[in-house]
């Protein structure tokens, strides 16, 4: 005779181990459980950095060139541990608040936002596990499938080329997920062929997001590439171009100039390009566009660029966290929020920004970061938050394709129900 076993909410272990991301690094990986259930979650990594995002935890000296994690992993399996166990995992707010309170720091520096972020992510999918709820009902249920921004051309720090702007994205609308997918991963092979016949085959070697960095001059030159590739493809107009210039990475304080195409430009300047670029090709989202802390270009691009109808995202600008978000909001500044989930170190924390942003009728990316795992959360993530956009890389790199691929499935599985985002 079969026993029937009563569903156990409260959290009965927490458990921690250092893995590797996808560029070789060390990072984080939660397992969290109840008698009867259990649940993992990995934490990602950034190689480009906000100055203001939470602090991620490292060892130091020679082990992994100081980049262990077994501080933050110690921290998981002792103090965290002492502290959610016993409480009630489909409370996942509750247990942040309650880690989020044993930091007691305003940048997680005393436990790890990696440790934190771990048991963050992870008690949320146990959450899920537990009342046999798919994960992205219990993160806001609102069922928008996000048009895929896929980066394909890359520079600054993600490759060693001339290019100063670090992203250059393709970004496919279909009537649905699996038809954005298609025309993105279709486009991708297209401009391989292209980058191989202009730069050689060498160039098509990918980088850490799957995307290509062949030897470009400069920024009109992938954007001239790129859109030759989308014609190419068949889907003019039905594929837009995305840019995160990431330009924290290329200004000088002291001169306060940006050094773009060999050129060192102020503001202005820059701004000029910017309006020059939004005219010449179909450009919809420019992230970054000036350093995280120089404020004061920001509002004219923003009104600039949105008589054109383009968004300007903030991420080093913003790190995902509400204060600066409240703060661009009062100047204008931007008028879209990247969410980065490692940027502010707690699931409660990325779901208030993006709340916060979406309330004030901002755009709102789901973003992946360089250093990635095979744990597909923010694809739940963007799903129920109902964003509409996600960045998560080429259609190339399995750590990559497991974002793409579980958003195939939860597609799949909402059917009728599935809305596609819109940009």
């Amino acid at each position: 005779m079969a026993t029937d076993y009563k569903t156990d909410y409260n959290i009965r272990k927490v458990w921690a181990r250092e893995i590797l991301d996808s560029r070789g690094n060390p990072t984080i990986e939660v397992d969290i459980s109840t008698n009867t259930d259990s649940a993992r979650a990995a934490v990602p990594s950034g190689a480009s950095t906000g100055i203001h995002e939470a602090l991620e935890l490292r060892d130091g000296g020679m082990r992994y060139h100081g980049k262990g994690v077994r501080k933050a992993v110690q921290n998981v399996c002792t103090k965290i541990s002492r502290v959610v166990t016993g409480m009630d995992c489909r409370r996942f707010q509750a247990i942040d608040k309650a880690v989020l309170k044993l930091d007691g720091t305003s940048n997680k520096s005393a436990l790890g936002a990696n440790a934190i972020l771990g048991v963050s992510l992870a008690a949320a999918r146990l959450a899920a596990n537990t009342q046999k709820k798919p994960l992205y009902t219990l993160l806001g249920g609102k069922n928008v499938m996000p048009v895929p921004c896929m980066n394909v051309i890359n520079g600054g720090r993600h490759a060693d080329n001339k290019l100063q702007f670090q992203e250059f994205m393709i970004c496919p609308h279909g009537k649905t997920f699996a038809d954005s997918l298609r025309m993105g991963s279709e486009t991708y092979q297209v401009l391989k062929q292209e980058i191989a016949k202009a730069y050689g085959k060498s160039s098509t070697n990918v980088g850490d997001e799957g995307g290509f960095a062949p030897n470009l001059k400069g920024v009109e030159d992938a954007l001239y590439i790129l859109d030759r590739a989308i014609k190419k493809a068949g889907y003019d107009g039905l594929i837009k171009i995305a840019i995160d210039a990431a330009s924290s990475e290329f200004y000088d304080k002291k001169k306060q100039t940006y050094l773009v195409d060999g050129k060192w430009m102020s503001a202005d300047r820059l701004t000029k390009l910017y309006e020059h670029i939004m005219d010449a090709y179909p450009v919809f989202s420019i992230e970054d566009p000036f350093d995280q802390d120089d404020f004061a270009p920001y509002p004219a691009l923003t009104a600039s660029a949105r008589k054109r109808k383009v968004q300007i995202v903030g991420d080093d600008l913003l790190v995902t966290s509400p204060e600066r978000i409240r703060i661009a909001i009062a100047k204008n500044m931007c008028n879209a929020l990247l969410l980065k989930v490692n940027q502010i170190g707690s699931l409660s924390e990325a779901m208030a920004a993006a709340k916060l942003s979406m309330d004030n009728g901002w755009n709102v990316m789901v973003s992946h970061r360089s250093g990635e795992t095979e744990d597909p959360f923010i694809a739940d993530l963007a799903v129920g938050l109902g964003t509409g956009q996600i960045k998560t890389g080429a259609p190339c790199r399995s750590e990559r394709l497991a974002k793409y691929n579980q958003l195939l499935r939860i597609e799949e599985e909402l059917g009728l129900k599935a809305r596609m985002g819109r940009i």
